[in-house]
């Protein structure tokens, strides 16, 4: 039992030095389908008797066991799914008891974060400290100015954090670079050559004799979401619109949700925390619809994602001039079906895993490939992080009615980024930056219908490249977050002129859909190519080496992607009523239907498997 227990606790690091553990059960599709098939005959099993269930799942453990001694190579497996079916074990005598069972699955949800980050869980108990406490602090202060520093302090404790994993290496060596640019241009000899030096690591391998890479800052799995996910928390408390969570175990569990912590959606207080007080009710058609998105979400994983990703789109993004300009195109198509199966796959496994555990989340996706504009698009596509910025950035900043202190002054933290990503090339940047900076001044002094237009505008630029860096400290993420606004402040001057605006044709829905889809797969080149070198090789074969003459030839060689790419395609523009239509059949079809669907699905996905890939949003 000691050694069972040693090793269920022992962190193995994926690749020594990384401080990561992407080998492991929880970043793979085959943990979500175990733990679908733990949680779907729970479920089944939710009416029966609790000592039944209980000596069911710890029939299941022993199996287990007797699998791991008799076949030792499936140690991974054994301890993550034994796990699982100790934990079931608890969940089925837990009676609805509020405090133990949140108590257990915030035990649990560490559990997995720790397995999949090591030492690393221990900053996602400190955010989970800092905001109980700060928000504490904020409902009890008395004075307008004391809630104001609080607050203050929450933010910037957070965004501290984040920048400090997400952009300290960066910031350090474009810091680097500007010094030694300088100092040729002016013949000098200023600053120091600093070096990266990761002190959480240090401290990791001194105090618990770690691996981890001191010169070197690895991102923790979802620390982009956890931490948007407690800012908001304290916003909303500070904006009156929720009240504190008194006992610290509920809080952490909201923050720790496992099925939606390292890749959304981010879950608002005022939705999720009502939630932990209510009975675990699960009703057949509970049980139908959440099955039917676990199903829906694996094979878009398996099917979709993976299936075109291995045996097709990595390749052309590794060296895109192997390839023509068609296949590069081609993959780019693919790419924008690959990000969307992947990451709505890995929201819809989300969504059913917290339904079977008796938890509501938010819709993340609504069909966005259906949008009719890029603006639309964006109301469709991570609809929980749109939101987020809308609510806590855009709208703060003043909205689309006017600009304020504060977007001049997030504006000059973007030009400052802009600035420190230019390297060496940074004299080749300012000038024109500067230039740009002054004609725009002067143009909104002169110009009042200008000064209008920018106001109205600016913010909704400022949201996006904010939004493109948070994905990453890189010219593509900046790039790819400056295309989208511009695609969505274009729309808007185009809307007012455009004589098609207002039409319900559907030759004009189709040009309109087929237009936002031809615009959103360009400023995808940026957001998958590794670098930009990358980037302009897929769009030096496009343009220069298309070959339409080997179409035919490449269809041959890759159909099997083509014609998944299509059905994928055409899945996604069904209507809404054969979409309801067929999800509702599913959820009021017989149990024995519906495990034959999960037999199907399962061997369906493991079959499109070429290679398990993390999930895309993972890194983010």
């Amino acid at each position: 039992m000691a050694d069972w227990l040693s090793t269920l606790f022992h962190f193995t690091e994926d690749r020594i030095g990384t401080g990561m553990s992407e080998g492991l059960f929880f970043t793979k599709i085959y943990f979500w389908i175990f733990l679908v098939i733990i949680l779907g005959v729970q479920s089944l099993t939710e009416e029966g008797n609790k000592y039944i269930k209980a000596a069911f799942f710890t029939v299941i453990t022993a199996a287990f066991g007797v699998l791991y001694y008799q076949y030792p190579q499936l140690n991974i497996s054994f301890y993550s799914w034994s796990f699982f079916a100790v934990w079931l074990v608890y969940y089925a005598l837990k009676d609805n008891r509020f405090a133990s069972r949140n108590t257990f699955l915030f035990a649990a949800s560490l559990f997995f974060y720790y397995k999949t980050s090591g030492l690393f869980f221990l900053i996602l108990v400190f955010s989970t400290l800092v905001d109980y406490f700060n928000g504490m602090g904020v409902h009890h202060a008395k004075k307008d100015w004391q809630k104001k520093a609080l607050i203050t302090v929450s933010i910037t404790i957070n965004l501290l954090l984040l920048f400090y994993f997400k952009y300290a290496y960066f910031f350090t060596d474009s810091y680097n670079q500007l010094v030694l640019s300088a100092n040729h241009y002016f013949h000098t000899s200023w600053g120091l050559n600093d070096g990266v030096v990761n002190y959480f690591a240090l401290w990791a391998n001194d105090s618990f004799g770690g691996t981890f890479k001191v010169d070197k800052i690895i991102l923790p799995v979802g620390i982009s979401f956890y931490t948007f996910q407690t800012i908001s928390y304290s916003v909303d408390i500070y904006r009156k619109e929720i009240k504190p969570v008194y006992n610290i175990l509920d809080f952490g569990f909201y923050v720790t949700f496992f099925p939606q912590l390292v890749a959304g959606p981010i879950v608002r207080a005022k939705d999720f925390i009502p939630q932990l007080y209510n009975k675990h009710v699960l009703s057949k058609e509970d049980f139908g619809i959440a099955l039917f998105w676990i199903l829906n979400g694996l094979l878009k994983k398996a099917f979709l994602a993976d299936f075109i990703a291995n045996g097709f789109i990595d390749g052309v993004f590794a060296d895109p001039l192997r390839f023509t300009g068609f296949e590069n195109l081609m993959a780019l198509i693919g790419y924008s079906l690959q990000v969307y199966a992947d990451f709505s796959g890995y929201t819809d496994m989300a969504i059913g895993i917290a339904l079977l555990m008796g938890f509501r989340l938010n819709t993340n996706f609504n069909s966005p490939y259906k949008a009719l504009h890029v603006g639309e698009f964006w109301q469709r596509w991570h609809i929980s992080l749109s939101g987020w910025l809308k609510d806590y950035l855009y709208i703060p900043l003043g909205g689309n009615k006017k600009g304020t202190i504060g977007t001049y002054v997030c504006l000059f933290i973007i030009l400052f980024f802009i600035l420190l990503m230019s390297g060496n090339n940074w004299i080749v940047i300012i000038i024109p930056m500067i230039t740009s900076v002054i004609a725009i001044i002067s143009l909104a002094i002169y110009f009042p219908n200008f000064k209008e237009w920018l106001n109205t505008n600016i913010n909704i630029m400022i949201t996006m490249l904010f939004g493109g860096l948070w994905h990453g400290s890189s010219w593509n993420f900046a790039i790819w977050g400056g295309l989208n606004g511009l695609g969505i402040v274009t729309y808007k001057l185009w809307r007012k002129v455009s004589p098609w605006e207002n039409s319900n044709k559907t030759i004009i829905r189709v040009w309109k859909i087929t237009l936002m889809l031809t615009f959103i797969t360009f400023t995808r080149i940026f957001f998958r190519a590794a670098n930009m070198e990358i980037a302009s090789n897929i769009m030096h074969q496009i343009t220069y080496r298309f070959h339409a003459i080997v179409i035919p030839q490449a269809i041959i060689a890759y159909w099997p992607y083509y014609l998944v790419m299509v059905l994928g395609y055409v899945i996604h523009w069904l209507s809404e009523d054969i979409k309801t239509g067929y999800r509702n059949l599913f959820i009021k079809s017989h149990w024995s239907l519906q495990g034959l669907a999960c037999v199907i699905a399962t061997y369906i996905a493991y079959q499109s498997l070429q290679g398990a890939q993390p999930f895309i949003y993972f890194q983010f």
